[in-house]
């Protein structure tokens, strides 16, 4: 087959653009861009192979801040490298530069990169996301789709969500340069672990882990133990250019977590809070035995925002209403089946203000229950919506909650309060039995949720800490996590009607 000269090529190339033939134009540019793209990967491998700092600041014209570049050496000197990681240091961005160098400095066919994470909107939407704005600005080789990377007519890396259970994941892929990112670690199943490991067993082979330490259960948590095999980073809040005064350019600091956010996180949180630890500090935390609501039960129900349930799933729809008084905030939460959703709220204790409120909460929702806290202001609550349901203002029933009584199984539990946070609290998020994914202003309720402490009445009973007593410890109020549980009560049995 004789080869193409250059003048063909432009005669060609004239005579197209003279028929406007602009498929065929591209497809020229391609063919062109692709072999200058392989007279070049021999220089590329010599110089930035083993150099993939230099490969992002010369190639990209991209800075790299210490961290980064931590994890970049790693992957280059370590078969497995695992970085639990606080949140907002661009641990995804990272991702996708190491991804993006991988394939640029090995040849096609011999590299292959492989992404996860624990649902395919993640995969999509975060990594391959960074991986496409990487791929446009370094000019790189072939084209890259939603998770696909093509060179030519070789695909050289996919991202995939494979079922949880499926340890065959990954399999039929032969490559002697493999490269595994499994991106929001703490989410991704063992089985696919064992996948990813299978994938990668000669010593050309790579993995890296990221994410958040969110869950003391999860696997990630194992290979970030002293012993595991795994080379571990840790990344803190503390470290970021933004606290530590590491001079980056403006738009790199722009895009880091600040010092403004820790503090904040430390006064709505608390320092001692696992979501603290996970999303500030980039450590996990242990579930305390004296806690009501576990860490990883609460990891476990907030994977996938865009789990698809059924209409019947999403029924019954029902609020609940903590009402703020001495300075806390009413909040209102909305439930939709087994699934959590969105909440309103408003610094006020005036049953004037905030019956209005729970009216527009029942319209835009369409709630057919209301369950209220009674204690003080919230009586006055309660006869404001019953008279607004006198005046046919709305249909849902009105039910009012005074969790000081006595709970419904008086020999286990001191108080309602008690049963409550015990039995929806605890038992929801052991069981799996709500959906905490899509819920709105997600991060406090959970921090909320994991703050309260139990232990024992001189009677034998689960008694559960005051709401002052939190307050007095913590300095703030658990109104969102408290609103949460009343939406998922159903009146003489804490437990939700559909379990």
């Amino acid at each position: 087959m004789t080869t193409p000269t250059r003048e063909s090529v432009r005669a060609q190339v004239e005579q197209l653009v003279r028929a406007g033939d602009t498929k065929a134009l591209k497809q020229i540019r391609d063919q062109l861009r692709s072999k200058a793209d392989r007279r070049n990967l021999k220089e590329r491998a010599r110089l930035y192979a083993h150099n993939p700092v230099g490969w992002v600041t010369e190639r990209l014209r991209q800075v790299v801040w210490s961290k980064q570049r931590e994890i970049m050496l790693s992957i280059r000197d370590n078969r497995r490298t695992a970085v639990r990681s606080c949140h907002g240091v661009g641990k995804s961005h990272t991702a996708s530069l190491v991804a993006a160098w991988w394939l640029d400095t090995h040849p096609p066919g011999e590299a292959f990169v492989v992404t996860s994470a624990p649902t395919f909107a993640q995969v999509r939407a975060i990594l391959w996301r960074y991986i496409r704005r990487v791929h446009r600005r370094g000019k790189l080789a072939g084209r890259v789709n939603q998770t696909e990377w093509h060179i030519d007519d070789e695909m050289v890396a996919f991202g995939r969500k494979p079922a949880d259970h499926d340890e065959s994941a990954f399999q039929g892929i032969h490559a002697r340069y493999v490269l595994v990112i499994l991106d929001e670690a703490c989410g991704i199943p063992e089985q696919l672990w064992v996948a990813a490991d299978a994938l990668t067993t000669n010593a050309d082979c790579r993995i890296l882990a990221i994410g958040n330490p969110d869950n003391p259960s999860s696997h990630f948590r194992k290979v970030c133990q002293p012993g595991s095999g795994w080379h571990v980073i840790g990344i803190s809040a503390f470290e970021s250019p933004n606290l530590t005064g590491e001079e980056v350019p403006d738009d790199v600091a722009q895009a880091l977590v600040g010092r403004e956010w820790v503090e904040e996180k430390a006064t709505e949180w608390g320092e001692d809070n696992p979501l603290y630890k996970s999303k500030v500090l980039g450590e996990f935390s242990e579930d305390a035995p004296n806690k009501v609501v576990r860490a990883s039960d609460v990891a476990r129900c907030r994977i996938d925002p865009e789990k698809k349930l059924t209409a019947e799933e999403l029924q019954p729809v029902e609020l609940g209403v903590d009402v703020g008084g001495g300075g806390d905030e009413t909040v209102i939460r909305e439930r939709r089946g087994r699934r959590a959703g969105r909440e309103w709220r408003a610094h006020t204790d005036r049953p004037e203000k905030i019956a209005p409120m729970v009216l527009q909460a029942i319209k835009e929702s369409g709630a057919t229950a209301v369950k209220v806290d009674s204690i003080g202001v919230g009586f006055g609550v309660i006869g404001e919506l019953r008279n607004a349901a006198g005046r046919g203002e709305h249909q849902a029933h009105i039910l009012a909650v005074n969790v000081a009584e006595a709970a419904s199984k008086p020999d286990k539990f001191m108080n309602l309060r008690a049963e409550l946070w015990w039995e929806i609290g605890r038992g929801l998020s052991e069981s799996g039995g709500w959906d905490l994914s899509a819920m709105a202003n997600g991060d406090t309720t959970v921090a909320q949720l994991l703050s309260p402490q139990w232990d024992v009445d001189p009677k034998g009973r689960i008694r559960v800490e005051p709401k002052d007593e939190i307050k007095k410890r913590l300095g703030r109020s658990p109104d969102n996590a408290d609103a949460l549980l009343l939406a998922f009560y159903s009146a003489g049995r804490p437990r939700v009607r559909w379990l």
